[in-house]
């Protein structure tokens, strides 16, 4: 009975899903199919009173303002600022400005984000300017579709919110826990272009004139604003003095003040970052809402329990069970998005993990590190959505030049799992409010 109740489901999301209905709706609409076929419960009053208390949750505040401060710094000049700050700095680093991918999508993941919106703002202006220097297209587009998923990993982020809210988890605690993993991925990254570099000396343009010590201060006055933005809501975080939706509003001010001192903020731009902040933010509660009915229904069901009793009763040590989560998540990131792999999957896999014993602050972590690889999966991988767009390329293409990226994700996975402090030392010795 389990299984046809399962593969039924499975089934139903999957024909609706193919016939484009919206995912938000597409969940929703098997959810109730469950309430009402298979369970004794009204569907009807279930259904809105998940929705409402979904939707309705404080937590969820901060998820739309960390979205609005994005589209707000989208709309600025604060990449090409980043990178006149930076590119003094990488003149004698083996591989050059290659390495201004990585560090401007550490420092803007820092103030956005979101893996798309960071690929999308450094890549506007770094693309261009690596090109008309001489830079080989392959490496510069491969290392930016990795580097772009560094939004997700290093705080704010919008997927650390979704988690938090699914699992129970503290975001304020999820956001700290994920600073040392995500410096760790992004030296990783700039570890792989000296290698590069090194053994590819002939492919990286030599530099005409260098810049003197005096040259570098002075250009790294470009850097003053989103480093000050980056103290003001990370600092607020990290020193206990607000909440993580405290903390989005004041990135939120910060990055309306940036953009306005700036010239950027007109009524034009501020209507359409508020516009593009609300449609995201609507796309993200629907597909939250339905995944919390989903859940519910299941839950009346009792497939999570059995489930995780099933997988409990397989003897499966974590390692070996972490591995087939890591495959099952890459394999369903070639087909769905980060955030509605999580919640689409949460209500089933967190009552395994638990029984498993797996700290659900780490799993969180864990998890965002492997959508992060999804991100750079052909056919649905947002990040190669957004580079084909900008080069023109094929997804495939750009996919081969992300692999080296990919591997090194997986690798970064593995050190995690090894050495869990680089998870846990910050969150055990910071305060958070």
């Amino acid at each position: 009975m389990d299984l046809v109740v399962t593969v039924t489901l499975i089934a139903g999301l999957f024909i609706l899903l193919g016939a484009g209905v919206w995912i938000g709706l597409a969940l929703l609409g098997v959810a109730w199919m469950a309430m009402e076929v298979f369970s004794p419960r009204s569907a009807g009053d279930a259904m809105a009173l998940t929705i409402w208390g979904t939707t309705s949750s404080w937590t969820l505040t901060a998820l739309p303002l960390f979205v609005w401060m994005g589209e707000i710094l989208f709309r600025t000049r604060l990449s090409e600022d980043m990178f006149r700050g930076l590119a003094p700095w990488l003149e004698r680093v083996p591989g050059r400005l290659l390495h201004t991918n990585i560090i401007g999508c550490t420092i803007f993941a820092a103030v956005s984000g979101s893996s798309a919106a960071t690929c999308a703002t450094i890549g506007k202006m770094t693309l261009p300017e690596l090109k008309n220097r001489g830079y080989p297209e392959e490496i510069t587009v491969g290392t930016l579709a990795g580097a772009g998923t560094l939004g997700l990993l290093i705080p704010p982020s919008i997927i650390m919110i979704v988690y938090g809210i699914s699992a129970n988890v503290s975001i304020a605690q999820l956001f700290i826990a994920g600073v040392l993993p995500g410096l760790l991925l992004a030296l990783m990254f700039s570890g792989y272009i000296v290698i590069w570099a090194l053994f590819n000396r002939g492919k990286i343009p030599i530099i005409a004139e260098h810049t003197t010590l005096l040259q570098k201060i002075h250009a790294s006055r470009y850097l003053i604003p989103v480093v000050l933005l980056i103290a003001l809501v990370l600092g607020s975080i990290y020193t206990g003095l607000a909440t993580a939706t405290e903390a989005a509003a004041f990135g939120v001010v910060g990055a309306l003040a940036i953009s306005g001192a700036q010239g950027s903020l007109n009524w034009q731009t501020f209507r359409d970052s508020l516009l593009g902040g609300t449609r995201l933010y609507c796309m993200i509660a629907l597909i939250l809402a339905g995944a919390a009915f989903l859940t519910l229904a299941m839950g009346y069901l009792g497939l999570p329990r059995r489930l995780a009793e099933w997988i409990g009763g397989l003897g499966l040590s974590k390692f070996a069970l972490l591995a087939a989560l890591a495959v099952f998540y890459i394999i369903l990131g070639c087909f769905l998005d980060g955030i509605s792999m999580v919640v689409l999957t949460m209500g089933v896999v967190l009552p395994t993990v638990q029984k498993a014993g797996i700290d659900l602050l780490w799993f969180g972590i864990f998890i965002v590190l492997v959508v992060e690889m999804a991100q750079i999966t052909p056919p649905v991988g947002f990040n190669l959505f957004v580079l084909q767009g900008m080069t023109r390329r094929e997804i495939t293409w750009i996919a081969r030049q992300a692999f080296p990226m990919f591997l090194l994700m997986i690798a970064a996975t593995v050190i995690v799992y090894v050495f869990p402090d680089l998870v846990g030392y910050l969150p055990q010795h910071m305060r958070t409010g």
